[in-house]
């Protein structure tokens, strides 16, 4: 079945963590095996080969750089927004390069969306070779911090970009973002509308409480969140509050479910909980789905949004997961749970799908 996953960060991952994602899985993480500048290295799950095993043949792929504002803080940033500029279009270089190989190829409007998908569904369905199969994208910032100005972003969307998250963690330069409450300043506000100019989709995720609640007064056209999950299972003001999954899909907004161990089970310390002393399964991460289903009274409004090696591996991913190609079980899994063909096929990608024709109508 064809996957479509709402959140990847492959050019960060290719450039800064200089990882060849043309290589089989085996060959990245063996190549960096001896290195301990991150505590993912050796133990990354992406790379485009696995992702054409699982039948990926869809996904959101990001630029991200953003802006560090204060002495401490939890992600590591650039010192300015012309800095993070640079980095942006430095992943934008490596986008471009993989287009040229034939390993990729950017989708900017319905047309080639639709033809993309026809493409590897008749694949999948056929059961003819997919190995060599461009993986689609369609391009996101995460985080504004980069755009230096409202010009900046239309020559970003003449370049491709189609999605776009205001914030990420902490304060940023527009909008407040994960562990910083607050709304949207006056330049966030001014972005907010450019964006709705523009016609691009505006991702909630990682936004503040209160952006949320302005985002979705202030802004008219498409709105998704593409990796988030649930705070009624898991505390956090990162996860998605029940009133603001009903007002999302109130919006026909899709929401991504996200694998990253800690937005999946309470408590979880980092550098000292694990994938088994948690038991954290994608049996986990199917709870968080059926939470949104149940709360929205059906499928339409959760996808796969799962954010593999944006900075964690399988140290922070469920134990069940050893790869990204491994999404294919949660499938599986979700028939367990009783849900329809029709509504795994929704999940799997059915319903970022629609929300796309929808927004590029």
């Amino acid at each position: 079945m064809l996957i479509f996953d709402a959140h990847l960060d492959l050019a960060m991952n290719a450039v800064e963590w200089n990882r060849d994602l043309t290589q089989p899985l085996e060959s990245v993480r063996a190549r960096e095996a001896h290195r301990k500048d991150r505590p993912d290295r050796g133990h990354g799950t992406v790379t485009l080969p696995e992702m054409r095993r699982a039948g990926i043949g869809l996904c959101v792929a990001t630029q991200i750089a953003r802006v560090e504002h204060n002495a401490y803080s939890p992600v590591a940033g650039w010192a300015s927004p012309a800095q993070a500029w640079a980095m942006t279009q430095a992943q934008s270089a490596w986008y471009r390069a993989m287009e040229e190989s034939g390993e990729m190829v950017r989708i900017l409007d319905r047309a080639a969306l639709d033809a993309h998908a026809a493409l590897w569904e008749n694949a999948l369905a056929t059961g003819s070779p997919t190995d060599r199969l461009p993986v689609g994208f369609i391009l996101s910032l995460e985080g504004a911090d980069s755009m230096r100005s409202p010009a900046h972003l239309e020559r970003a969307w003449n370049d491709g970009l189609r999605a776009i998250g205001p914030a990420h963690y902490g304060p940023g330069v527009y909008a407040m973002g994960t562990d910083a409450p607050g709304g949207f300043n006056a330049r966030g506000r001014e972005l907010v509308r450019e964006i709705d100019r523009l016609g691009m989709i505006l991702d909630a995720t990682h936004l503040s409480d209160d952006c949320i609640d302005e985002a979705l007064d202030l802004f008219g056209g498409p709105i998704w969140a593409s990796h988030h999950n649930c705070r009624a299972l898991v505390p956090h003001n990162r996860q998605l509050s029940d009133a603001h999954i009903r007002a999302l899909a109130a919006r026909g907004a899709v929401i991504g479910n996200v694998f990253d161990a800690w937005m999946l089970v309470p408590g979880w310390v980092r550098g000292k909980s694990t994938p088994e002393n948690t038991d954290v399964t994608l049996a986990t991460a199917i709870d968080h789905i059926d939470h949104i289903c149940q709360l929205t009274g059906s499928a339409r409004h959760v996808g796969i949004g799962s954010d593999l090696d944006g900075a964690f591996g399988t140290e922070q991913t469920p134990r069940d997961l050893k790869s990204i190609a491994d999404l294919t079980r949660l499938l599986e899994g979700l028939k367990t749970r009783g849900y329809t063909e029709a509504d795994v096929a929704g999940i799997a990608h059915g319903n970022f799908l629609r929300f796309l024709r929808a927004a590029w109508d």
